[in-house]
């Protein structure tokens, strides 16, 4: 690691004044950046770039997964029912994952331009501070408005965090590893889920010190957060979208110092980019993705992504909830729920093997199914180990699914664009 941050900062030295090199730098586009990208080879330091931005997103999991594990003890200490006293009220579970979700959306849909107008690492590390601050926030509350009211100013960092993430990975990495690196950034970022199920499982049902566990949850993961955020900085802003600004000195400054990390790591000399011109240098409006060519697949993925957050996310933060009402305690709920949950990182690690060698819709496709005929056979089941088995192949699917619309949207967009894109959708 070492290594890793001394050559991040030589980055972000070069970033921040030293001159281009580059001849006719005044000409540089998104196109030669990207021309430049993905002539890379994958090196450490490509992989390394890969594993520092996928460690913020495990803390982004960490948060946005929590809903469905603390849940239980949130009712379980008295502050939130299991069923709502009336429309709308906000004294049930029920509102506090609404809460959770409403977050997201206002996240995605208000601020995912944000990232296009300041850059990823600037929206990226502010959306992890409004996160944690809010999450360490909502640890102290004693009230249902209280709570759900922070746990709505979580979901709002989490869905700005969410926007940005994809558009921040595919800028930094070369176009012939992106699948591998997508997977290997839902494989870190997914680690989080059975760590935060084997927390909750063992405090939970407890109060250390006279203060609720599910409370010593939310904190562990916002005291994590902040390790994090100091590692992030090190990441160097993405050369595609200081170009796309009209920033094309500071541009190739970052470009020449990664290729000269990953011309040395290879021990060859680094191939002519591809490509002399590409994507031009102008400013993205988000009335562009309704007009052709980008129309059909706004279009597409919003109807898409109805679908997959039932599946995905409907699935994750309801599943400790639905145990219980099966008349299945607290306790032994979290550890179903667990066992359930480690096999979220498997997904993306046994794609890092087909990532790239298959289409990325047909991969959709296929985790699609597998999850739509788990799901069928997860609601029927009674059986612990049957119950258990058919919620493990629902998330084995959809942690495949995940990983795949993940590289598979950000990559049907411009730089100008991407981020309000992938909000919007």
């Amino acid at each position: 690691m070492s290594s890793t941050q001394s050559t991040l900062r030589g980055i972000d030295r070069r970033y921040a004044g030293a001159p281009a090199v580059a001849t006719d730098v005044a000409r540089e586009t998104t196109g030669q950046i990207g021309a430049r990208l993905d002539r890379l080879p994958a090196t450490r330091t490509i992989w390394s770039l890969v594993v520092l931005i996928s460690l913020g997103g495990f803390f982004e999991f960490y948060e946005l997964f929590a809903t469905a594990y603390i849940a239980p003890g949130i009712i379980r200490s008295g502050l939130l029912h299991a069923t709502s006293s009336g429309f709308l009220s906000f004294d049930s579970v029920a509102s506090f994952i609404a809460a959770s979700f409403l977050g997201l959306l206002i996240g995605t849909m208000m601020f995912g331009t944000v990232a296009d107008r300041l850059g990823r690492r600037s929206v990226f590390t502010l959306a992890l501070l409004w996160y944690t601050a809010s999450a360490a926030i909502m640890a102290f509350q004693t009230t249902p408005l209280g709570l759900n009211f922070w746990r709505l100013m979580v979901g709002i960092g989490l869905g700005v965090e969410l926007v940005t993430i994809d558009g921040y990975l595919s800028e930094l990495v070369p176009k012939h590893v992106r699948g591998r690196a997508f997977a290997l950034n839902q494989l870190v970022t997914y680690l989080a889920v059975p760590v935060i199920a084997c927390l909750a499982w063992r405090l939970v049902p407890l109060a250390p010190f006279g203060f609720d566990g599910w409370r010593w949850v939310v904190l562990m993961g916002s005291a994590g957060a902040v390790v994090i955020w100091v590692v992030r900085l090190r990441v160097p802003k993405s050369p595609r979208w200081l170009a796309a600004r009209g920033r094309r000195e500071e541009a190739n400054a970052v470009m020449e110092a990664l290729e000269a990390r990953v011309a040395r790591e290879s021990g060859t000399s680094l191939p002519s980019p591809a490509a002399e011109t590409g994507e031009a240098v102008e400013q993205g409006r988000l009335s562009e993705i309704f007009r052709p060519p980008y129309r059909s697949r706004t279009l597409m993925l919003s109807i898409f992504h109805v679908f997959q957050t039932v599946g995905l996310y409907g699935f994750s933060n309801w599943v400790p909830t639905f145990l219980m009402h099966q008349g299945i305690e607290v306790t032994a709920s979290l550890a179903y729920t667990l066992g359930i949950t480690l096999v979220m990182p498997c997904g993306p690690l046994i794609a890092m093997w087909y990532g790239d060698r298959v289409e990325r819709k047909w991969q959709i496709v296929g985790s699609a199914l597998l999850v739509a005929i788990a799901g069928l056979c997860f609601a029927q089941s009674r059986a612990p180990g049957l119950t258990v088995l058919a919620g493990a192949l629902v998330t084995l699917g959809a942690t495949t699914l995940s990983y795949n619309f993940d590289a598979y949207q950000s990559e049907l967009y411009p730089t100008r664009v991407r981020a309000r894109a992938i909000g919007f959708v």
